[in-house]
């Protein structure tokens, strides 16, 4: 078997390479251990002079502290439900309107909707607060975590569309067609033909919505008043106050808030990466 010979300046660009990575794993990683360290040092350690890098007494006091004193199983089923509930009909809408949108037949239509969708993610969210806390707190619908998950739905939506679109484009309309002609309706045709084709693009379409959603803390913080009804970005924030900052909460909290994002993309990678690969190039 002939190997080829590799030269010094492939050696060399293949350690660059592999050296940029390194430093980029240890840019994302080291701030996630130095966050799980803290959570479980005692107080002592915690505030001690010189900083204790490596605790000597690890404990778990901090997460027994967040969820009886903290009520931290509050905040994070509520977080759950918000999210759940966004990103499962923020999927579903994106789904079929992103269907709608890659059968479109006016191409102007289809490019201006684009075009529109792009637009609106150009939107900070700060710049929309005002309005909406304005809007539901007259109808008196502020602290309602129904109407929080309604707001996430609007925001995501429309990237999600993008998204399924450029799936869907990947499906010859022939196979639709010939559905058809074995009695489908659109209706069919989209739940039964085009969605088992597209299968690896919705838990990547899924993902994007759950973990915008799950992380997003400005319109909660505007939305949400009630300490009953804090999601875990609003409570991780309540954490700091003019005292100073509870940091064996703040990192045990945040520990906990990695969790379902972690079980998502472990579960779903294959998929993901999947979709995202099938969404991004065209045949």
């Amino acid at each position: 078997m002939y190997y080829e010979k590799r030269s010094f300046k492939d050696y060399l660009g293949s350690f660059a390479r592999f050296f940029v990575l390194f430093l980029y794993l240890c840019a994302a990683v080291l701030p996630l251990v130095w966050i799980f360290l803290t959570s479980i040092k005692g107080d002592k350690e915690l505030y001690s002079n010189p900083l204790v890098y490596w605790p000597k007494h690890p404990t778990f006091a901090a997460y027994e502290k967040l969820f009886t004193y903290a009520n931290f199983g509050i905040y994070f089923r509520n977080s759950m439900f918000v999210t759940l509930v966004s990103s499962i009909l923020a999927m579903i809408l994106a789904l079929i309107s992103g269907f709608a949108l890659s059968r479109l037949r006016h191409a102007k239509v289809k490019s201006s909707i684009q075009i529109l969708m792009y637009f609106t993610q150009t939107v900070p969210s700060f710049m929309i607060m005002l309005p909406l806390f304005m809007f539901f707190s007259k109808r008196h619908l502020v602290d309602n975590l129904p109407v929080l998950a309604v707001i996430y739905i609007a925001t995501v939506v429309a990237f999600c569309t993008l998204m399924a679109k450029s799936f869907f484009d990947r499906i010859p309309e022939d196979l639709e067609e010939a559905g058809k002609i074995d009695g489908c309706n659109l209706a069919q045709s989209l739940f039964h033909v085009v969605l088992p084709l597209t299968l690896p693009g919705i838990p990547a379409t899924f993902c994007f919505a759950f973990v915008n959603i799950w992380n997003e803390l400005f319109i909660a913080v505007m939305m949400i008043n009630k300490a009953t009804k804090y999601t875990v970005p609003v409570a991780l924030n309540s954490f700091i106050s003019k005292a100073g900052v509870s940091w064996d909460l703040m990192s045990a909290g945040i520990v906990v808030s990695l969790l379902p994002t972690m079980i998502i993309f472990g579960i779903g990678q294959k998929y993901i990466v999947a979709g995202l690969t099938d969404g991004g190039v065209k045949g």
